[in-house]
C-alpha cells in the first residue's frame, strides 16, 4: 500500500451502509444465542422437513423426544394402544397425524397439540365408540378417519358442535344403529361423509341434516328399503353411492330433496323395476348406474324426471323387451348401456325420442329377430356414432335392419355366427370406418356377391374375418379371396316361406289356428317357433311336420301349425312363424288376431215416470271387445225434441244421458244400443211424462133461447189422461136424456134447453198430479113467438090500408088456400123455372135480393118435408091440413135446409149448372138447419142477414140491409127454433133468419106438360117477367083463380120454398133451369101462373 509523501498514515475510510449491517448483527446476536441450534429428529423415527416418520417400528408408546418443529406424525402400524397427552405437549404445529393400524380403542387427547391437529387418521384400530367430549378439542380438525374399527353405533353425542370436519370417514365399521340426529353437529362443516361396508339396515327419514354435504357413500350395507324424504336435508349432495346393498324397492319421493345431485350409484341391488315416482326429484341427474339389478320392466315415462341425464347404464339385468316409450323423454342422454340383458325385442321407435345419443351397447343380448327382420328399431338415432351388437346371435342381416343410422361411424358385429348378409345392409351408413365381423359361418352364393367388393371399396376388410361355410368347393376361403363368379346360387340352403298365416278374427272362447309353411333344399335339421308381438311364445301348441314338395325329393316342405285354444283378450297380437336351419332363419308376414266379445250391459235404462220441467236421467253402459260405441233413440228413430231445444244431455264418462226441463214430448220408449265390430244389443226403457191436467180450449160463457142446443166442451191434456167431471153449480151435473156426454166425458151436450138449465157449469179436470176446473156461465133467454107485433104488424097495416102492396094480399090468399088443401105447385122440368107469384124472389136458386117478407119456415122434422112458408106471419095451427104432406115427407125427407146467421153473409160460388152448393160456401156465421125436429125456424125481416147470396155482388143495390134496415131488431136477430107440439102450435120466436133454399130441383111425383111461353097450348100457364137486379119481382098481373084445376092441382104439388116433392120410389131428379138474357146476370127463369 503507497503511503502518501510527507510519512503521515491516514485512517481507513468507512461506508454507512456496512455500519448500519454490522449494528443490526450485535443486536440479533443474543437472540441467537438464546434459541440454540434446531432439536434432532427423533432416534426411533426419520425425518424429511417438517415431517416425522415413526411408523413401522413397532412401538408400544409413542418417542418421547419428539422435536417441536414436527408438522406431520406418523406413528401408524405399531402397537400404540394408548396415547399419554404429555408427550404431545410441545408439538404446537403439529397439523397432521397419522394413528392407524395400531391397537386404540378410543379417540386419543393430543393435550395442547390437539387444537392445532387439522388431519386425525384412526383407521383399521380397535376404536368401539367416540365420545364427543375429547373430539371438542380438536377445534382445527377438518379430516377425520375412523374407518375400520370396532364402532357399532353413532349416537347424536359423537360429533358435537365446534370441530369443523369436512369430511368423515366411517367406512368398514360394524354400525347398525345412525340415531336421528347423529351428524347435526357437523352440519356447517361436513362435505364428505362414508359410512360404506357397515351393518346399517334402514335409514331413518331426515337423517341427514347436512346442508353442505356433497357426496355420501352408503355402499355395501344391508339397505332393502329407501322410504320416501330419506335424504330430505342434503340440499347440496352431489354424488349418492347406494351399491352392493339389498335395495329391492324405492318408494315414491325417496330421493325428493337431492335437487343438485349429478350421480347416483345403486349396482349390485335387487331393483326389479324403474318408474318414475322413485326417481322423483332427480332434475339435475346427470349419471345413474342401474347394473347388476333384477330390472325387467320400464315403466312407461320412467324417466320423466330424469331429462337432464347423459349416461344411463342398466347392464347385467333381466331385460327382454324395450318398448316403444321404454326410453321416452332422455332427449340429453348420450350413453346407455344395455349389455348382458335378455332383449329380444326391440319395439319400432324404442330409440325414437334419444336424438342425442353417441354411445349405444347392446352386447350380449338376444336382438337377432330385430337384425334379422325388424326395420326400423333404431329409427331416431340420428347422432348415433357407436353401436355395439356382439355376442346377439345373428345370423343374418336384413337389408334394413340399421335403418336410421346414417351417421354411425363404429359397427360390432363380433361374436355373432352372420351367415348372410342382405344386399346393401351397409350402404346408407356413410359415415362408417369401423366395422367388426367375425364368423366362419357364411353362406357363399350369389347373395354375397355384393359384400367383398363393398368392404374392400370402404377399406373396412381390416377388421372383418369372414369365411365361407358353404358350398363344400368354397368351405374355409376368406370372402376376399372367392373369385366373383364363384358365388352362384345352385340351390337355396336357407328356408323359403310358401304359406303365409292369415289374419284372423275371433270370438271369445273359439279354438284358432294359424298355418305357415316353408320350403329347403338342405337336410339340416329344422327348428319352428311363433312370435306374438315379436316375442317368442316358449310355450306354444305347435304341430309340425314335413313331406317331400319336388318329385326329384330334393325339396322338402315343412308346415308349422299353431293352436290357440278357447281364444281371450290376452291372445289378441300379431303373429309370426320362424323356420329355422343351420344356414338362417326366415321370418313370415305378421298376422293379426282380432278377439271379439258382443256386447253386454253392466248398465241397464230402467222405465221412469216423472213430471214435467223436471230432470229425466237414463243409465246405459256395456261392456265388450272392442268396447262398444254406446248410442241412443227415441222411439225408434234419432228425433229428439229434447236434442232440438239443447235440453238434451249426454255424459260418455259417466254413462248418463239426461234431459232437462222435461215435457209431454219427451215421452216415449228410449233405446240404448251398444255395438261393436262383434255385433249390438239394444235394452229399452219407457219415459212416462206426468203432467197436471190443463185446459186446451177455454170455456166460454153462453147465452141461448130456450129449445136450442148447447155443446159445451172441456178438452183437457194432462198424463195420465185426466178424469172429467161436470158440475152444475156446486153439485154434480144430473143427467137427463136431454144431456149427452161423449165417452171421455169432453163434450157435453145439453138439447132443447129450458129455463132451468141456465147456470154455472163446471169442468173438473183430474189426475194423480192435481186437480184442474174451468167454468161457464149459461144463461137462458125465453123463447119468442112468431112475430105480431112491431114491425111485421106495422107492415102489414100499412100494406092493407094503403093497398100499396095489394099484391101481398094475393100471396096470402094463395099460400092460406095452399096450405088449406094440403097441396103443392108443381114446377115443369123445363128449360126454364116457373115461379108462382106467392114465392118471393130472394127465396130463388140464386139466392138474388128483392123486397124480403117476413116468413115462417116449418123444419123438415115437423109435418112438413121441407117447411112451408107463411107470408102473413102467423104459424098454422091446424095439422090435418098437412096430413097428407106428412105421410109423404115421412117416407123421402128432402136434403136439410141450412141458413146462416152473422153480419157477414155466406159467401158462394155458382155451381156449373148455376146454383151455389154447399161444399162451395164460405160461412160467415153459424149454419142453422130447418131440417130438424118439429120446432120452426124463424127468420128476420131485417134486411142484415142474407138467405146465401152468391156474393157480395150479388145483393141488389136496391135492397136495404145493414143498419139502416132493421134498426135495432137486428141485434136481437139470433136463431132459435121455435119448439112446436104435435097440433101445430107455434111458439114465439125471437129474431128469425132467412131460409136458404136447396141446391138442386127435385122431379115432380106428377109431371105437367111444359108451359108455352107465347100462350099457346093446354097449359095455362103464363111467363112471368124476368127478373132485374135494378127492380122488384112483382107477380103476375091477374089474381089465381081457385076455380081452375088445373092451377088447383099445382098449388097441391108446389111446395113453398119453390121444390119439388119426390116419390118415394123416384130417382129421378132434376136441376134447376136457368136462362141467361145477353148482358145480364145469370138469374133463374121463374114461372107464375096465367091470370
Amino acid at each position: 500500500m503507497a503511503r502518501p509523501v510527507g510519512g503521515a498514515v491516514r485512517a481507513p475510510r468507512r461506508s454507512p451502509c456496512l455500519l448500519l449491517l454490522w449494528l443490526l448483527l450485535l443486536q440479533l446476536e443474543p437472540v441467537t444465542a438464546a434459541a440454540g441450534p434446531r432439536a434432532p429428529c427423533a432416534a426411533a423415527c426419520t425425518c424429511a422437513g417438517d415431517s416425522l416418520d415413526c411408523g413401522g417400528r413397532g412401538l408400544a408408546a409413542p418417542p418421547g423426544d419428539l422435536p417441536s418443529w414436527t408438522r406431520s406424525l406418523n406413528l401408524s402400524y405399531n402397537k400404540l394402544s394408548e396415547i399419554d397427552p404429555a408427550g404431545f405437549e410441545d408439538l404446537l404445529n403439529l397439523q397432521e397425524m397419522y394413528l392407524n393400524n395400531n391397537e386404540l380403542t378410543a379417540v386419543p387427547s393430543l393435550g395442547a397439540a390437539s387444537s392445532h391437529v387439522v388431519s386425525l387418521f384412526l383407521q383399521h384400530n380397535k376404536i368401539r365408540s367416540v365420545e364427543g367430549s375429547v373430539l371438542k378439542a380438536y377445534v382445527s380438525l377438518e379430516v377425520l378417519d375412523l374407518s375400520s374399527n370396532n364402532i357399532t353405533e353413532v349416537r347424536n353425542t359423537c360429533f358435537p358442535h365446534g370441530p369443523p370436519i369436512k369430511e368423515l370417514n366411517l367406512a368398514g365399521n360394524r354400525i347398525g344403529t345412525l340415531e336421528l340426529g347423529a351428524f347435526d353437529g357437523l352440519s356447517r362443516s361436513l362435505l364428505t361423509l362414508r359410512l360404506s361396508k357397515n351393518r346399517i339396515t334402514q335409514l331413518p327419514v331426515r337423517a341427514f341434516k347436512l346442508p353442505r354435504l356433497t357426496q355420501l357413500d352408503l355402499n355395501r350395507n344391508r339397505i332393502r328399503l329407501i322410504e320416501g324424504l330419506t335424504f330430505q336435508g342434503l340440499n347440496s349432495l352431489e354424488v349418492l353411492k347406494l351399491q352392493r346393498n339389498n335395495i329391492s324397492k324405492l318408494t315414491d319421493g325417496a330421493f325428493w330433496g337431492l335437487s343438485k345431485m349429478h350421480v347416483l350409484h345403486l349396482e349390485y341391488n335387487s331393483l326389479v323395476e324403474v318408474n318414475s315416482g322413485s326417481l322423483y326429484g332427480l332434475t339435475a341427474l346427470q349419471h345413474l348406474h342401474l347394473s347388476n339389478n333384477f330390472i325387467a320392466r320400464i315403466h312407461r315415462k320412467g324417466w320423466s324426471f330424469c331429462q337432464k341425464l347423459h349416461e344411463l347404464v342398466l347392464s347385467f339385468n333381466n331385460l327382454t323387451r324395450l318398448d316403444e316409450e321404454s326410453l321416452a323423454e332422455l332427449s340429453s342422454l348420450s350413453v346407455l348401456r344395455l349389455s348382458h340383458n335378455s332383449i329380444s325385442h326391440i319395439a319400432e321407435g324404442a330409440f325414437k325420442g334419444l336424438k342425442s345419443l353417441r354411445v349405444l351397447d347392446l352386447d350380449h343380448n338376444e336382438i337377432s329377430g330385430t337384425i334379422e327382420d325388424t326395420s326400423g328399431a333404431f329409427s331416431g338415432l340420428d347422432s348415433l356414432s357407436k353401436l355395439s351388437l356382439f355376442g346377439n346371435k345373428i345370423k343374418s342381416v336384413a337389408k334394413r335392419a340399421f335403418s336410421g343410422l346414417e351417421g354411425l361411424e363404429h359397427l360390432n358385429l363380433g361374436g355373432n355366427a352372420i351367415r348372410s348378409v342382405q344386399f346393401d345392409a351397409f350402404v346408407k351408413m356413410k359415415n362408417l370406418k369401423e366395422l367388426h365381423i367375425s364368423s366362419d359361418s357364411f353362406l357363399c352364393d350369389c347373395q354375397l356377391k355384393w359384400l367383398p367388393p363393398w368392404l374392400m371399396g370402404r377399406m373396412l376388410q381390416a377388421s372383418v374375418t369372414a369365411t365361407c361355410a358353404h358350398p363344400e368347393s368354397l368351405k374355409g376361403q376368406s370372402i376376399f379371396s372367392v373369385p366373383p363368379e364363384s358365388f352362384v346360387c345352385d340351390d337355396f340352403l336357407k328356408p323359403q316361406i310358401i304359406t303365409q298365416p292369415e289374419t284372423t278374427m275371433a270370438m271369445v272362447g273359439k279354438d284358432i289356428r294359424f298355418t305357415c309353411s316353408a320350403a329347403s333344399s338342405s337336410s339340416s335339421p329344422m327348428t319352428f317357433a311363433w312370435k306374438k308381438d315379436n316375442e317368442v311364445l316358449t310355450n306354444a301348441d305347435m304341430e309340425n311336420f314335413v313331406h317331400v314338395h319336388a318329385q326329384d325329393g330334393e325339396v322338402m316342405e315343412y308346415t308349422t301349425i299353431l293352436h290357440l285354444r278357447q281364444v281371450t283378450f290376452g291372445h289378441e297380437g300379431r303373429y309370426q312363424c320362424v323356420i329355422t336351419n343351420h344356414f338362417g332363419s326366415t321370418y313370415s308376414h305378421k298376422a293379426r288376431l282380432t278377439v271379439n266379445v258382443l256386447p253386454s250391459f253392466t248398465k241397464t235404462p230402467h222405465d221412469i215416470t216423472i213430471r214435467t220441467t223436471t230432470m229425466a236421467r237414463l243409465e246405459c253402459a256395456a261392456t265388450g271387445h272392442p268396447n262398444p260405441q254406446i248410442a241412443w233413440q227415441k222411439d225408434g228413430g234419432t228425433d229428439f225434441p229434447a236434442a232440438r231445444e239443447r235440453r238434451m244431455h249426454v255424459m260418455p264418462d259417466d254413462d248418463v244421458f239426461f234431459i232437462t226441463d222435461v215435457k209431454i214430448d219427451d215421452a216415449g220408449v228410449y233405446s240404448c244400443t251398444a255395438q261393436n265390430s262383434a255385433g249390438s244389443i239394444s235394452a229399452n226403457a219407457t219415459l212416462t211424462v206426468l203432467e197436471t191436467p190443463s185446459l186446451a180450449v177455454p170455456l166460454e160463457d153462453r147465452v141461448l133461447s130456450v129449445g136450442e142446443t148447447v155443446a159445451l166442451q172441456c178438452k183437457a191434456t194432462g198424463n195420465p189422461p185426466p178424469r172429467i167431471t161436470w158440475f152444475k153449480g156446486d153439485h154434480l151435473l144430473s143427467l137427463t136424456e136431454r144431456h149427452h156426454l161423449t165417452p171421455d166425458n169432453q163434450l157435453l151436450v145439453v138439447q132443447n134447453v129450458v129455463a132451468e138449465d141456465a147456470g154455472q157449469y163446471t169442468c173438473e179436470m183430474s189426475n194423480t198430479l192435481g186437480t184442474e176446473r174451468a167454468h161457464s156461465q149459461l144463461s137462458i133467454l125465453p123463447a119468442a113467438s112468431c112475430r105480431k107485433d112491431g114491425t111485421t104488424v106495422g107492415i102489414f097495416t100499412i100494406a092493407v090500408v094503403s093497398s100499396i102492396v095489394l099484391t101481398s094480399l094475393v100471396w096470402v090468399c094463395i099460400i092460406y088456400q095452399t096450405r088449406k088443401k094440403s097441396e103443392e105447385y108443381s114446377v115443369t122440368n123445363t128449360d126454364e123455372t116457373i115461379v108462382p107469384p106467392d114465392v118471393p124472389s130472394y127465396l130463388s136458386s140464386q139466392g138474388t135480393l128483392s123486397d124480403r117478407q117476413e116468413t115462417v119456415v116449418r123444419t123438415e122434422g115437423g109435418h112438413q118435408a121441407n117447411g112451408h112458408i107463411e107470408s102473413n106471419g102467423v104459424c098454422p095451427r091446424d095439422p090435418s091440413r098437412f096430413a097428407e104432406a106428412d105421410a109423404h115427407s115421412v117416407a123421402c125427407r128432402q136434403p136439410k135446409l141450412c141458413v146462416g146467421y152473422h153480419e157477414e153473409p155466406w159467401k158462394a160460388t155458382e155451381k156449373a149448372e148455376g146454383t151455389p152448393g154447399p161444399h162451395q160456401m164460405e160461412h160467415g156465421g153459424r149454419v142453422v138447419c130447418s131440417d130438424c125436429s118439429t120446432e120452426v125456424d124463424c127468420y128476420s125481416r131485417e134486411q142484415a142477414f142474407h138467405p146465401q147470396p152468391v156474393s157480395r155482388d150479388s145483393v141488389q143495390p136496391g135492397a136495404p140491409h145493414g143498419p139502416e134496415a132493421g134498426g135495432s131488431d137486428r141485434k136481437h136477430s139470433p136463431h132459435h127454433q121455435c119448439s112446436g107440439t104435435a097440433a101445430g102450435s107455434c111458439p114465439e120466436c125471437q129474431g128469425s133468419l132467412y131460409p136458404s133454399n136447396h141446391d138442386r130441383m127435385l122431379a115432380a111425383v106428377k109431371k105437367k106438360p111444359a108451359a108455352s111461353l107465347d100462350g099457346k097450348g093446354d097449359s095455362s100457364w103464363t111467363l112471368a117477367r124476368l127478373y132485374d137486379p135494378d127492380s122488384e119481382l112483382q107477380p103476375a098481373s091477374s089474381s089465381l083463380s081457385s076455380s081452375n084445376p088445373e092451377r088447383t092441382e099445382a098449388q097441391h104439388l108446389l111446395v113453398s120454398n119453390g121444390h119439388l116433392p119426390k116419390a118415394c120410389d123416384s130417382s129421378l131428379e132434376s136441376t134447376p133451369l136457368t136462362g141467361q138474357l145477353p148482358g145480364k146476370q145469370r138469374v133463374p127463369l121463374l114461372l107464375a101462373p096465367k091470370s
